[in-house]
Parts: C-alpha cells; structure tokens; sequence
C-alpha cells in the first residue's frame, strides 16, 4: 500500500494495529479522521489517551472501573450474595446484556492453559478465594468458556474451595462446548444462566 503522506501511514499503521483491523479498514478509519472537524477529531484522541491513563481495575472484582470499585460492586441493588466467575471483562458486558443476572462478578483475567503458559497463579484465583472468606456467598457460579481450558479452570477451582459451603454452579450447556461467550446471542446466553446447573453434576458427567 503506497502513500503519499507519512503522517497517514503511520496513523494507518497504528489503526492496524487493533484486532480484527486489516490494513485496508485501518485506511478507511484514518481517511474518515481526516474529513472530520478538528476539534472532533482531537476528542477522539484525547479520549482515547484518557482512557488508557486514568482506566483503573475494581479491586473487590476485576472488572475495568473508573474508580476502587466498579459501578457493579458499588451497587446495593445488586445481589451481593452472588458471584458470577468470568475469564475475562468482554464475558462480564456479554451477561450483563442479557439482563438475566443481578449478582455480583469475579474476573479471572484468562484461564488456566498450560500449552500457552497460564497457570493458576497467572490468574485472579486466590483472590477470589479470599472473597468467599470475607463475604456472604452464597453461590459462586462459574461462566467460563465451554471448552477444555474452561473446564480444567472450573475443576481446579472446585477443588481449591473443598468443603466450602458456598452452592457452586455452572452455566447450562446452552453455549456450545468449544463456543466462547461474547459472540453467544444474548437469549441462548441469558438461558444458560439462569438455567444453570451444579458443578457437581456437571463434572462427574465428563
């Protein structure tokens, strides 16, 4: 791809950078700064380097935040007795548009896959352990990734809280084992929380 001003190659390469953005998508997206005001287009930017710099992660969940606590774990409407376990932020605004679940929730930040080097220490996992022995859980349910990294992470979990009264459960198998929650429709997702089911049953079916 030719061009004739460095200024747009490099904001094109930039815009490539993003996942999902080919050089050509990258073009258009810099091609359409260019036409905009450039008061807007300075809010763009600026909003952007805001984000990066300010951006904080809730200390109670791990969830991306604007302050200590996310507006989730903030709200006394929500059921703070549940705890929605998630591998990562995009599954948390997944659920949430689902309007289907009303607790609380507990972002890993991956899950355990010893072929690409995640371990359970890599992974928000004692902290969750610490929450349920502070706070009054009393279900922990588990919406991972129905393939065998989610299921390992599940069973690796279930056996660290060995003896803990707190109901652990998993979502329905609504999502397709190997499917990934963020690209689920809202409705299928939405069923297979609140159709959840024990863990217990869930891993001696395997």
């Amino acid at each position: 791809m030719s061009f004739s001003s460095t200024l747009l190659e490099n904001a094109v390469n930039e815009f490539a950078k993003l996942p999902g953005i080919g050089k050509k998508t990258a073009l258009r997206l810099a091609l359409h700064l260019i036409k905009q005001p450039e008061a807007e287009a300075k809010i763009f930017g600026e909003t952007i380097v805001k984000m990066r710099q300010e951006i904080m992660f809730c200390k109670r969940c791990h969830n991306i935040s604007d302050k200590e606590l996310c507006t989730i774990c903030n709200n006394p409407m929500r059921q703070q007795q549940h705890i929605c376990v998630v591998e990562t932020i995009r599954d948390v605004i997944a659920i949430e548009n689902t309007q289907q679940f009303n607790g609380l929730y507990h972002v890993l930040g991956g899950i355990i896959s010893p072929l690409d080097g995640i371990g359970p220490h890599q992974l928000t996992i004692d902290p969750l352990i610490e929450r349920l022995s502070k706070e009054n859980t009393q279900e922990l349910i588990f919406a991972l990734n129905p393939n065998i990294q989610g299921d390992t992470t599940i069973y690796y979990i279930t056996k660290k809280l060995n003896g803990c009264s707190v109901k652990i459960t998993t979502i329905a198998r609504g999502i397709a084992f190997g499917g990934e929650l963020e690209y689920a429709d809202e409705i299928t997702l939405g069923k297979s929380i609140s159709n959840r089911i024990p863990v217990v049953h869930y891993v001696n079916n395997e």
